[in-house]
């Protein structure tokens, strides 16, 4: 019976240890709250991160380190998991506060308040990249143009912002405004005071142009990958099929991307058959999207993309190539290979997270490498918005005597 007994308490002990080293019982004290926001935040890093090794870190001491640092107040434990965070040295791993949560949310369902703009952080000169201005937006009636860089906003430099800070310095209340520092290739540096505005995000624009030799073109032009995207691609093919619409220009160029899903389906429209994307987590499992036959159109199909075209926009066009339904045309894209997710916090923050990487379906991993097009096109010059899909527009140009050549057989380009 004694013995009994004894192996009974080194069960418990041994049980109670576990939970301490999980962080489930602390041996000295509770943890406080700010403590259990900074573990929850380790927590949701650890089980999902698409990198096992974290960087090559101890992620535990990580842990550790920063559960024993001083946290005074929210924006301590703030900055605290911001730190522990960049350990993983991944821009696109990030902590998002409140205010910032909500205000992605808020893009991403295709409405938001600010200046207009689509914004990068260049990864080898850690620079404020504008990806594209949203048509009609601020930002663009500004004359700010895609490739510009933000050195300032309201005097600040961004200089070692992230591009959720320096999005939040550029949103603010309806009517009032911002002063960007610009620098442009062979321009000196200016400054652009902008009056923020309410931005309706329409991620579309359609139209059906009759060519010279009878054909007629359909052009979409696809801004980002929200959550209007789908419907709104769909209803455009439709339209421009009724219209008698021949051949399709997609173009995506300085399109950054957005939501996975938006990016699939949208592939869906455009194939009957074949896979869209593959997904490998760290644990190596293949997933994979599938084409489900509901294509609107089998006409011929050209791609148009430059170094602005990232994220779920290379997975379209990877899909749409690989799967020989469409041309690519234009420059190689931005390279951005990887998936994240976004995980709730219990304060109303949040967490984006990569998750995954993905592979086309001929398992090219295209991250930091982009999608090199079947014909390359640089563009001769820098192009107002409104000279897009124009004739000053020579990557445009490119695209409709690629989409209009016999050579190019819609379904096997």
């Amino acid at each position: 019976m004694r013995k009994r007994s004894s192996w009974f308490r080194s069960l418990i002990i041994g049980v109670l240890s576990v939970a301490i080293a999980f962080g489930v019982v602390s041996p000295a004290h509770a943890l406080t709250e700010n403590q259990k926001l900074l573990n929850e935040a380790w927590r949701v890093i650890d089980r999902a991160y698409v990198d096992s090794t974290f960087n090559h870190s101890n992620w535990w001491g990580i842990r550790e380190k920063y559960l024993k640092q001083p946290l005074p107040d929210r924006e301590a434990t703030y900055a605290a998991i911001a730190q522990m965070v960049a350990v993983l040295d991944d821009p696109f791993t990030r902590l998002l506060k409140p205010d910032q949560y909500r205000s992605l949310q808020t893009t991403t369902s295709g409405e938001l308040t600010g200046v207009g703009l689509q914004i990068a952080l260049d990864l080898e000169t850690k620079l404020l990249k504008v990806i594209s201005p949203i048509e009609g937006s601020p930002a663009a009636k500004s004359g700010i143009q895609a490739a510009d860089i933000i050195l300032k906003i309201d005097g600040v430099s961004t200089q070692g912002l992230s591009l959720d800070e320096a999005a939040e310095r550029m949103r603010g209340k309806i009517g009032s405004q911002v002063t960007l520092t610009v620098a442009r290739t062979g321009q000196a540096e200016q400054d652009l005071v902008l009056r923020r505005d309410r931005i309706a995000v329409n991620p579309v624009m359609a139209e059906l142009r009759p060519q010279t030799n009878g054909k007629k073109v359909g052009y979409l032009k696809l801004s980002q990958f929200n959550a209007n995207a789908t419907m709104e691609v769909a209803h455009a093919i439709a339209k421009l099929e009724s219209q008698g619409a021949d051949s399709y220009i997609l173009d995506l160029r300085n399109n950054p991307g957005g939501l996975l899903n938006a990016g699939v389906e949208i592939a869906r429209l455009w194939l009957n058959d074949g896979t869209i994307v593959y997904t490998v987590n760290r644990q190596g499992t293949i997933g994979s999207f599938e084409a489900l036959g509901g294509a609107l159109t089998d006409d011929p199909l050209v791609v148009l993309v430059n170094q602005g075209t990232a994220s779920a926009s290379e997975i379209l066009a990877g899909a749409l190539h690989d799967n020989k339904r469409a041309a690519i045309v234009g420059e190689k894209t931005f390279g951005k290979g990887l998936i994240q997710s976004l995980f709730d916090l219990s304060d109303g923050a949040g967490l984006a997270v990569t998750v995954a990487k993905y592979e086309t379906p001929n398992h090219t991993d295209i991250n930091k490498l982009g999608i090199q097009p079947d014909r390359i096109v640089a563009l001769d010059q820098a192009i107002s918005l409104d000279q897009i899909g124009t004739a000053a527009d020579n990557q445009y140009q490119a695209a409709v005597e690629t989409v209009t050549s016999d050579s190019l057989v819609a379904g096997n380009t």
